[in-house]
């Protein structure tokens, strides 16, 4: 005879107690369910590992591609850097330059520096500042030695010729000796 049970609350987690078809059909499920499980497992084992190697690939790429952008950057840098410290080296000569005082030696090695260029031109005018041509007179009187050891060699003062430099004028033609002329072929040297 069957009896009935009255419970004064539900019953919570309870479970039927498998017959031995339904514990049969348990054990067929379980190996099924693992397989199942463990195709998913090693498929996303594969997608994780091709998203890696994605990402891998991606990042090499892109690697590849900064250091092909700085092996074609660092030579024009180089160069940039060059020509930026050459301007620096040229305008600080310069400035050291003009920042000389201006003494006799200076004119003195302008001038045959210039007359060096024109050796055997027998007329020859060489222009000078007015203050240089000063100096230079002034030294040249009191003085044995002389940078116009030539018979046909005239001094002028001409507004053209800055301090410390000179032009010398022949039939030929004219020697620039000024500073800035120097200075613009010093840096036309260095920078082409």
């Amino acid at each position: 005879m069957a009896h009935t049970i009255h419970f004064h609350q539900p019953l919570r987690d309870v479970r039927p107690v498998a017959s031995p078809s339904s514990a049969t059909e348990l054990t067929q499920v379980e190996p099924a369910e693992r397989a199942a499980y463990e195709r998913g497992r090693r498929e996303g084992e594969n997608m994780l590992h091709e998203q890696i190697v994605a990402q891998r690939n991606e990042f090499l790429e892109l690697q590849r591609g900064v250091f092909q952008s700085l092996r074609d950057t660092l030579p024009q840098v180089v160069r940039d850097s060059e020509g930026a410290v050459i301007q620096l080296a040229i305008e600080t000569a310069q400035r050291l330059v003009a920042g000389l005082p201006v003494s006799t030696e200076m004119v003195e090695a302008a001038v045959r520096e210039a007359l060096a260029q024109v050796a055997n031109t027998a007329e020859v005018t060489v222009l000078l500042h007015a203050d240089d041509l000063a100096l230079l007179e002034k030294h040249l009187s009191g003085s044995s030695t002389n940078v116009a050891d030539r018979p046909q060699m005239l001094f002028r003062s001409s507004p053209e010729v800055t301090r410390g430099g000179c032009l010398v004028q022949t039939s030929f033609g004219v020697v620039d000796g000024r500073r800035e002329t120097k200075v613009a072929l010093l840096k036309k040297s260095l920078l082409s």
